[in-house]
C-alpha cells in the first residue's frame, strides 16, 4: 500500500499540472500562483483532517459557494460522547443529522420522510428515530449522543429504535461526493476514507451573534482557528478522491485509505479540549 506521502504527490502533481496548463492558456503565471497559493493556505490538507477525523475531532467542511455556501461541522458518529455533542448543539443550529448509506439504513427500516422529496436541494431525510434503551426524552446530548453511536453500530437492530426521535438520519448517494457534492456525502466519505463505521454527524454552523446567522467562508475559518480544527472543503475532498482513484483505478472501495494515515504527515496538533480526548 502506497504510504500518504505518495497519495499527497500525486494530489500535487495533478494540481500543479492543471495549474500549468492554466499558465499556457492564461500567459498569467504570477496571479494564477498567488490565487492557488491563498487558496491552499485557506484550507488544511485533506490528509490531515483524515487523521483528525480518524481520531474523533470535529472537521469544518465548506461547500460550494455557488449552491448553500455554508460550513457544517462534521465528526465520526461511533466517537461522539455526551460532552462533545453538547459542544455540538451549542455551536451549530442544533438540528443534528446523521449521514449513512442507503443500504444500511434499508436493515434498519428508515425509509425517507416523504415520497416526493422538495428539499432545495434534495437532502434525503429519512424518519427520525431515538435508541431505545437508556434515553429519557431522546433530545439531551447524552440520548442524542447515544442514539449517534448506536446508529453507526453494525450490531444495532431496527427494533432498537423508537420512531419519531430526535436524530435525523441522511442518506447518502452511492458514489459519494463525486455523484452529489453535498455535506450528507462528504461525511459518508471521510467514514470509509478512514475505514471508520459509515456514519457522520453533521450539522451547520451558526453565528453568535442576535440573528443567528448562517457562518459563511469567513466566519467558519475564524471559528476553525478558535477551535483549533481542520477545514476543508467538498471541492478539495472531490479531487482527493479522484487523484486517488488514479493510484487505484479498478478499486471503488475506499477503506484501504486507512492504512496510509498510520504513515501520515503528523502536522496535525490538538490545541484545546473539544479534540483529542
Amino acid at each position: 500500500m502506497a504510504p500518504i506521502a505518495s497519495i499527497t504527490a500525486v494530489v500535487a502533481a495533478t494540481a500543479y499540472n492543471t495549474t500549468q496548463a492554466s499558465v499556457q492558456t492564461n500567459g498569467n503565471s504570477m496571479h494564477l500562483h498567488a490565487s492557488a497559493d491563498l487558496e491552499e493556505d485557506f484550507f488544511d490538507p485533506v490528509e490531515d483532517a483524515l487523521e483528525a477525523f480518524k481520531r474523533g475531532e470535529f472537521l469544518v467542511v465548506m461547500d460550494d459557494h455557488t449552491r448553500e455556501n455554508e460550513g457544517d461541522l462534521i465528526c465520526a458518529a461511533n466517537l461522539i460522547t455526551t460532552e462533545r455533542m453538547a459542544w455540538f448543539i451549542k455551536h451549530t443550529s442544533g438540528y443534528i443529522c446523521i449521514a449513512m448509506p442507503g443500504d444500511r439504513l434499508e436493515e434498519l427500516e428508515l425509509p425517507l420522510m416523504v415520497p416526493n422529496n422538495e428539499e432545495k436541494h434534495r437532502t434525503a431525510y429519512t424518519v427520525t428515530v431515538d435508541y431505545k434503551y437508556g434515553t429519557s426524552t431522546g433530545i439531551s446530548a447524552h440520548d442524542r449522543a447515544l442514539t449517534a453511536r448506536k446508529l453507526a453500530s453494525p450490531q444495532s437492530r431496527p427494533s432498537d429504535f423508537n420512531r419519531p426521535g430526535h436524530l435525523c438520519p441522511l442518506r447518502a448517494r452511492e458514489g459519494g461526493v463525486l455523484v452529489r457534492r453535498g455535506h450528507t456525502e462528504a461525511g459518508v466519505d471521510l467514514c470509509r476514507l478512514t475505514s471508520l463505521p459509515e456514519a457522520a454527524l453533521l450539522c451547520e454552523l451558526v453565528n453568535d451573534d442576535e440573528q443567528g446567522t448562517m457562518s459563511r467562508r469567513d466566519d467558519c475559518r475564524a471559528f476553525a482557528d478558535k477551535w483549533g480544527l481542520k477545514m476543508i472543503s467538498i471541492e478539495h475532498l472531490v479531487k482527493f478522491r479522484q487523484s486517488l482513484e488514479k493510484v487505484h483505478p479498478f478499486s471503488d472501495d475506499l477503506h484501504h485509505v486507512h492504512q496510509i494515515l498510520s504513515n501520515g504527515t503528523g502536522k496535525g496538533k490538538t490545541t484545546n479540549g473539544i479534540n483529542g480526548h
